[in-house]
């Protein structure tokens, strides 16, 4: 190429890079991503677009439908919870419900015997969904429960992410699918931009059991998250089966999720999944792309603001938004109990390095920092006054605003205080406060956290 034709070579660089930009200002994100990716672009073109057609869209409504709620969930929806549970029925999830069955799992090996025995429970139909089911003994037994219903005439649906099952346990799913069941994949990598999108990725995990019963939260299916046996290397981290009217909800998310890759799923024989089982109320808000705004992150952002006494939040990732950190922030400084409970180090080295500077903005402001000493905290769980949630979304731009997720809130007394218990005996594994840092530390972490919208 000639020095008088490398301008017009730029001209289709710099019109990418202007639409692209434009893109990005479109987007409802916030502040320290629409930067970070405007700076990328400017000064790295070359680079930045490709990376960007990859990583940065959010919301993609021309391949996924908004979840379709079933309105005639429960003709009685609990009107006596928090006004917290206002605003996700603003974005149209169904309202908070009470009569609900809770049960919190807070063990590994309680974990896998409460999944099996759901499963063997199962006498019509038997919904999975999963970011990762492993290819270890853990998740080769599931695989085989969900193949023995299958061959007793049980409908078997295993939905699981593409990104986060890249060694899936081939054999096994292969020979589930020769009992009947189904399996299919969440936005498979190799495809055009049009049906999915590399950086959107499903991180829900759900198996409902006869459209009434629900074992869900953060656990994946794998020797690190459960197993029948005690494990030293095994990770802290939280479950919880369920039954009444809110499984509808759960039901509708999975229905969707489904949709999404092409099966179908008839809304026949929906609606609210019997009578009252028990006294907890809650409330299932999904987030993602298939959601309109960002729920969650809102609901979150508007239950922190409005605490009087307390936000205890545990996650094994930490790196808020800027409205989630202002918040945390804002909160402390009104002299809230403002607690972050954390890994002390994660599998995310990336992850752990960029925190630092967001953890020490929320030291200065008077928050408590808390590293657990017991091994790889992988919870997502936090209790904000008298409210309570956990799910799989963690405390990160990326399962606020990117990720598919589903968080369950909590607002009985009962079901908050199990949560508040749980959370207090974490505490008795854990140091408190970040060690000081010297000047080439801030700047690390100060620069790591520019990528962090991205990570």
């Amino acid at each position: 190429m000639t020095w008088t034709a490398a301008p017009f070579a730029a001209i289709p660089i710099a019109v990418l890079a202007v639409l692209s930009a434009v893109v990005v200002l479109q987007q409802r994100r916030t502040p320290q991503s629409a930067a970070a990716w405007l700076l990328f672009i400017v000064f790295l073109p070359y680079l930045a677009i490709p990376f960007f057609v990859i990583l940065g869209f959010r919301k993609r409504t021309s391949r996924f439908e908004p979840i379709a709620f079933d309105t005639a969930v429960d003709p009685r929806p609990d009107q006596t919870v928090a006004r917290d549970a206002v605003v996700p029925a603003s974005y149209g999830i169904p309202a908070a419900t009470g009569g609900n069955s809770l049960k919190i799992v807070r063990a590994g090996e309680e974990a896998f015997v409460e999944l099996i025995r759901l499963c063997r429970s199962a006498r019509t139909d038997l919904q999975c969904l999963f970011y990762l089911v492993a290819d270890d003994a853990v998740g080769q037994a599931f695989v085989e429960e969900l193949i023995a219903r299958a061959e007793a005439g049980v409908s078997v649906r295993l939905l699981l992410d593409r990104l986060g099952n890249l060694k899936p346990p081939r054999r096994s799913l292969d020979a589930l699918k020769a009992a009947g069941g189904e399996v299919r994949y969440f936005s498979p990598l190799l495809q055009l931009p049009e049906k999915g999108h590399l950086n959107l990725r499903n991180h829900r995990k759900m198996v409902i059991a006869d459209g009434a019963r629900v074992f869900a939260g953060g656990m994946n299916v794998g020797t690190e998250y459960m197993g029948p046996d005690p494990s030293p290397d095994r990770w802290t981290d939280l479950a919880y089966l369920i039954e009444g009217p809110a499984v509808a909800t759960f039901r509708d998310v999975f229905r969707s999720d489904w949709g999404t890759t092409g099966g179908a799923l008839s809304q026949a024989g929906t609606g609210w999944p019997g009578t009252a089982a028990g006294g907890a109320r809650v409330q299932l808000v999904p987030s993602g792309p298939d959601t309109a705004g960002d729920p969650l992150h809102d609901t979150l952002v508007n239950a922190i603001h409005s605490a009087r006494r307390r936000v205890w939040l545990a996650t094994p990732y930490f790196l808020p938004t800027e409205f989630l950190g202002n918040a945390l922030s804002i909160a402390a400084k009104r002299r809230v109990d403002v607690r972050v409970l954390l890994p002390q180090t994660s599998n995310q080295k990336l992850a752990d390095f960029a925190r630092g500077a967001y953890l020490r903005d929320m030291q200065d402001a008077g928050c408590r920092i808390e590293f657990f000493q017991g091994g790889m905290l992988h919870a997502k769980a936090g209790v904000i006054d008298d409210i309570g949630y956990l799910g799989s979304a963690n405390f990160d731009v990326r399962s606020m605003l990117l990720n598919f997720e589903t968080t369950l809130f909590v607002y009985d007394p009962g079901s908050v205080q199990a949560l508040a218990d749980w959370y207090r005996l974490q505490e008795e594994r854990c140091t408190s406060g970040l060690p000081p840092a010297g000047f080439f530390r801030r700047i690390s972490e100060g620069v790591f956290r520019l990528g962090a919208p991205v990570l």
